[in-house]
């Protein structure tokens, strides 16, 4: 007999001050997984090679290359544990539980290892103040799989209708996708041309990366399980062009900040909102808007309706 769980919210409940231990270890751990990513995977434009990817069950990595083998790695946010499967059939499991950076750090090694995925990584953070080796780091070793449980479901959320936003754009566009530096979930679109070289400033970054990251005009939107309150549903555009910030976006909640240099949208504003969706379609079109307006994007070109065939589909 199929088990019956009881009905939940679509849209959680996640207090940022609730669960800042269990963020800052996650965020340390995701570090980890995604730069085993990055060390097989040939690099792609922007980055894309090295994100992971709301999942079903967490966040995975998709088919990593392993010589002529492959391999996944998944964070399985229902039975709280780090799930690595190879191409040839083996499993390796890591426990999603309070522990060390530290402890996590060797467990996944060794278990990598044992499954013959020998992988060297640069075994230290990025894009955080305070750098600590992974090997080193017995600060962070929270875990509340509870917290796990409901940032994944805000992810799900996320995901969804970041993807319906995706649709409406022929352009180039990236996936949607988590990038475990900042520890946010993204998606960027592209008007064709190229940007000034950008002059970095991330927290142990290389200023090349962003030059990489950032080498043609973009226009990004996406989650992130920070700030104040609940979170914040983010876009920017850069460059950005005058008259950016002064582009009238909604919903009514959102707001553009001269701080972080973004238009931002708490997650509780969509959370309650009567139709969470369509306010948060809202934001993410009209802050597009904004940066395709004041930018002089060539929208007839770049933008499509994705229900174009509906019609014709049985």
């Amino acid at each position: 007999m199929r088990e019956q769980r009881r009905p939940r919210e679509p849209w959680p409940v996640l207090k940022v001050d609730d669960w800042t231990p269990t963020r800052e270890t996650l965020h340390m751990w995701a570090q980890i997984v995604g730069k085993i990513r990055m060390a097989h995977a040939p690099m792609i434009n922007h980055w894309w090679q090295v994100p992971l990817y709301v999942s079903p069950r967490g966040l995975a990595t998709s088919t990593i290359p392993y010589g002529t083998d492959c391999f996944d790695i998944e964070f399985d946010f229902h039975d709280h544990q780090l799930v690595i499967r190879a191409s040839s059939g083996s499993i390796g499991k890591v426990a999603l539980e309070p522990k060390s950076v530290a402890q996590f750090y060797v467990e996944v090694t060794d278990t990598l290892s044992e499954l013959g995925l020998i992988t060297d990584i640069r075994a230290e953070p990025t894009e955080v103040e305070t750098a600590i080796p992974f090997a080193q780091d017995t600060e962070h070793s929270a875990y509340d799989g509870e917290s796990a449980h409901l940032f994944w479901r805000q992810l799900v959320q996320a995901d969804r209708v970041i993807h319906e936003f995706r649709a409406h754009f022929i352009g180039k566009v990236s996936p949607v996708h988590f990038f475990w530096g900042g520890m946010d979930l993204a998606c960027t679109r592209f008007s064709g041309r190229t940007a000034p070289a950008h002059p970095g400033g991330a927290p142990n970054v290389g200023a090349w990366v962003m030059v990489e990251g950032y080498s043609h005009e973009l226009s990004s939107c996406g989650f992130w399980p920070g700030g104040d309150g609940e979170g914040m549903f983010y876009a920017y555009a850069y460059p950005e062009p005058e008259g950016f910030a002064d582009y009238p976006v909604g919903p009514e909640a959102a707001f553009y900040s001269k701080d972080f240099g973004q238009f931002l949208l708490p997650y509780e504003a969509v959370r309650t909102a009567d139709d969470p969706d369509a306010a948060l379609l809202r934001f993410l079109h009209s802050t597009y808007e904004a940066a395709a307006e004041r930018g002089k994007w060539d929208r007839a070109a770049l933008e499509a309706d994705p229900t174009r065939w509906d019609h014709l589909r049985s």
